[in-house]
């Protein structure tokens, strides 16, 4: 895979969207949710703070950690995908977020699925900022991750 062209500009409009979300972390986390149980019902049983609850709890702390982990960790890979070219994920964080989520049974549509619920997260949070580019950034940031951790999941389990 060669270098990937990421622009100052993409990776610009990646870190100001994530920092207006980060002024709520507990709203967004509590809509990113929402929006995945809305685009995919059966996701549920991927998740082990929402398996048994009939909605998305609010002020859960693994949710609201895993919301921020899948931001945080697009925004960081923008910032990579910009100064490198490509997504550098530790291996050991790459080891762990392949174990894990071969573990929950998560297979290649879910992550379509996350990622549309982060573009809808994206639309409710920035309200008249957001836009095709900053949708644009972030889609392609998610996807790099997203690759890296599907292959870390194909190696662990050929």
């Amino acid at each position: 895979m060669g270098e990937i062209e990421f622009t100052e500009k993409q990776e610009a409009l990646v870190k100001e969207s994530w920092e207006i979300l980060k002024q709520d972390i507990p709203k967004y986390s509590l809509h990113f949710f929402s929006q995945i149980l809305e685009i995919a019902p059966a996701a549920k049983g991927l998740f082990s703070f929402l398996r048994d609850s009939d909605e998305v709890p609010h002020n859960n702390p693994k949710l609201k950690a895993h919301a921020v982990k899948v931001f945080k960790m697009t925004c960081e890979t923008a910032i990579q995908l910009r100064e490198k070219g490509k997504v550098v994920v530790a291996d050991t964080t790459l080891q762990y977020l392949g174990s894990i989520h071969l573990k929950s049974g998560v297979i290649d549509p879910h992550f379509e699925v996350v990622k549309e619920a982060l573009v809808r997260t994206l639309k409710e949070g920035l309200g008249e900022k957001y836009n095709e580019e900053v949708e644009g950034a972030w889609s392609q940031a998610y996807d790099h991750l997203a690759l890296a951790i599907k292959a870390e999941m194909k190696q662990q389990d050929p």
